[in-house]
């Protein structure tokens, strides 16, 4: 796929724009005030999250930043433990444990509703937040059979990975993504499969990545096997352009799969299929 997904990169990027990334609302935590001039003056912890309450749309993110300075740690963690972050989430391989450093974490929202969350430490001392994150209308091209094709990252030096997607029978798909492991040593073959709503222009599918194969007549099925890897939502703006966001297991973020989004783009569609 390497080299069709280089020679289609002009076709592919005449096609259209990318769909608007989600934004990024940062959320400082914790830091201090100087007690400063001169007088003997203590610095003192400041024990909120600034601002301590923001509003989002489905999609987007949040980024907390923790501004260090004085020693005392914090975390950010969710009253309905969706998450907890410190240096990383724990849900993606991280360590939420609250830590002096000036950590970052950031949390990306995928429904709809009013989270509240709080500092482990301090938040009996008020240290707590909120985040109200709106639904957001569904928009672009709903998922129809005529999607199916091979799609390709058109950002630059991206055109050597891409995904094949396949819309099946009974609100099905099928994906695979043709991708190296995070070294870079080798290539990854990472399967997705799953249902979707043909009401909606997004489906997120289950992933798992196939490893101790061999090149045949060596190849012996039953040393196959097909871990878990996490999840990979699609979102297709239009025929030909839409995002991938990925959510990767504890056990593939500590292997160096870093969760993210990026642009998609068609670059082949199946004979005799139609989108819309």
């Amino acid at each position: 796929m390497r080299s069709s997904l280089k020679v289609g990169l002009a076709l592919i990027l005449a096609l259209g724009a990318t769909a608007t990334p989600a934004k990024t609302v940062t959320v400082n935590v914790g830091g201090y005030t100087s007690g400063g001039g001169g007088y003997g003056g203590e610095d003192s912890p400041v024990l909120m999250f600034n601002p301590s309450s923001v509003t989002v749309d489905v999609g987007d993110s949040v980024t907390f930043h923790n501004l260090g300075g004085i020693a005392v740690a914090h975390n950010v963690h969710a009253d309905d433990n969706s998450f907890r972050c410190a240096n990383g989430c724990d849900a993606t391989g991280g360590d939420g444990t609250p830590a002096l450093n000036m950590w970052n974490s950031t949390v990306t929202f995928t429904k709809a509703g009013v989270v509240g969350y709080h500092c482990d430490y301090h938040g009996g001392q008020g240290m707590t937040g909120q985040i109200t994150v709106n639904a957001v209308a569904a928009t672009g091209q709903n998922i129809v059979g005529g999607i199916s094709g091979n799609w390709f990252n058109p950002t630059a030096n991206q055109g050597g990975h891409g995904f094949q997607i396949e819309v099946l029978p009974n609100n099905g798909m099928l994906a695979i993504w043709f991708v190296f492991n995070p070294a870079g040593t080798a290539q990854n073959w990472i399967y997705l499969s799953g249902p979707y709503d043909p009401a909606t222009n997004t489906a997120t599918l289950p992933a798992f990545l196939e490893q101790g194969g061999a090149f045949p007549p060596n190849f012996d099925a039953s040393k196959v096997t097909a871990p878990p890897w996490g999840s990979i939502q699609f979102t297709f703006a239009d025929c030909n352009n839409g995002t991938a966001t990925w959510t990767s297991n504890a056990a593939s973020a500590a292997a160096g799969y870093a969760n993210t989004t990026f642009p998609i783009q068609r670059l082949t569609q199946l004979a005799g299929t139609t989108c819309p």
